[in-house]
C-alpha cells in the first residue's frame, strides 16, 4: 500500500506539479488512512470500503478533528483512488458519496445596543470624510445592507423624503428598505458635501477625488471607526448582523427580518434566533428569582 502511495505522490509532484505545501498536506492525510488500514488489518487499497472509511471519519471527528480537516482528507482519498483506478490497480472509490460531519455553525459577531449607539454617537466632525463615514455607518446599521449593496448604491436608489432605499442584492434581486431617522439625517448632511468632490457618476459614496468607493475602502473606513470609537475590530457585516439581531430582539418577527436582509432561505435568518436566545437567557439569569443561586448552594 505504501509503495502505491509513494507512486501517487510522485505522480502529483511530476505530472500534476502540485506545490510542496499541498503535497505535504496530501501525504499527511493519506498517512492517517494508511495507519488506520494497518491497525485494522486492511492489506490493500482494494480492501478499503466505504464502511471502514466511514469508521475512520467517525473516529477522527470524535478526536476533535474539524469538518474542514476531514473534508480535506476525503478529498485526498478521492484523488488517490482516481489515480489507482486510472492505473488499473483498483475499481472503486470508498470516499464516493461520503461527506464530512457537519461543522457547528458559528454565530455571527454583533455589537450590543449600547456599543452600537456608542459607535454612532461618537464625536462627529463636520468635514467631508467624517460626514461621509457617518452616513455609511448609519446606513449599514439602519437598513442592514450588505457591503456590495452599499458599494453599488446610486443616488436614484435613495428616497430620503419617504425614508426608503432600493438595493440590488444577491441574484440581482431588488428590495426596498426603510431608512431610519438618524440615517436619513446623516445622509442629508453627507449629500450636501458630496458635490464638492465633482463625482464621476451617481455613486452615493465617493472619494475626495470623486470616484465611487470600492469595498476595500469602505471596509477600512469601518475598521478605523471601530478602533477609534470602540477600541475593537469592526467590519461591515458586523453592523448588518447587529441590525438583524436587534430587530429580532425587539420584534420577534423572523419573516420580516428575512425580507429586510434579503435572505432567499429562512434557515439563513434562523441563526439570529440563536443570538436572540442568548439575549433571553441572559435576561432570565438576571431576572428570574430561581436563577439567582449561589455557586455553592446545590
Amino acid at each position: 500500500m505504501e509503495r502505491q502511495l509513494d507512486a501517487y505522490c510522485t505522480h502529483l509532484r511530476s505530472e500534476r506539479q502540485v506545490s510542496p505545501h499541498t503535497l505535504e498536506a496530501y501525504r499527511r492525510d493519506l498517512n492517517k488512512v494508511l495507519a488506520f488500514c494497518s491497525k485494522e488489518s486492511i492489506a490493500t487499497w482494494t480492501a478499503l470500503d466505504i464502511q471502514r472509511l466511514r469508521q475512520l471519519v467517525s473516529r477522527l471527528h470524535q478526536q476533535g478533528q474539524s469538518s474542514r480537516s476531514i473534508a480535506r482528507l476525503l478529498s485526498a482519498v478521492r484523488g488517490l483512488y482516481h489515480y489507482l483506478n486510472r492505473e488499473g490497480l483498483c475499481d472503486h472509490d470508498p470516499a464516493n458519496g461520503l461527506a464530512p460531519p457537519k461543522g457547528e455553525r458559528r454565530l455571527p459577531k454583533t455589537l450590543d445596543t449600547d456599543r452600537a449607539l456608542q459607535l454612532l454617537e461618537g464625536g462627529v466632525e463636520e468635514d467631508f470624510l467624517a460626514l461621509r463615514d457617518q452616513a455609511i455607518l448609519e446606513l449599514f446599521y439602519s437598513s442592514g445592507l450588505r457591503l456590495s449593496e452599499l458599494t453599488g448604491l446610486n443616488l436614484d436608489q435613495l428616497d430620503l423624503a419617504d425614508g426608503l432605499v432600493e438595493v440590488l442584492g444577491k441574484g440581482s434581486k431588488t428590495r426596498v428598505l426603510p431608512v431610519g431617522k438618524k440615517a436619513r439625517e446623516a445622509l442629508q448632511a453627507w449629500l450636501a458635501l458630496r458635490a464638492l468632490a465633482n463625482p464621476e457618476d451617481d455613486a452615493v459614496f465617493v472619494s475626495q477625488r470623486g470616484r465611487r468607493l470600492g469595498p476595500r475602502a469602505i471596509q477600512l473606513r469601518v475598521k478605523a471607526a471601530g478602533e477609534r470609537e470602540l477600541g475593537q475590530n469592526l467590519h461591515p457585516h458586523m453592523l448588518r448582523h447587529s441590525f438583524a439581531s436587534h430587530l429580532l430582539e425587539s420584534s420577534q418577527d423572523l419573516r420580516a427580518v428575512q425580507e429586510l436582509l434579503g435572505h432567499a432561505d429562512i434557515k439563513t435568518t434562523q441563526i439570529y434566533t440563536h443570538l436572540d436566545f442568548q439575549h433571553l437567557a441572559t435576561v432570565y439569569d438576571s431576572a428570574h428569582p430561581r436563577a439567582k443561586r449561589s455557586k455553592g448552594s446545590e
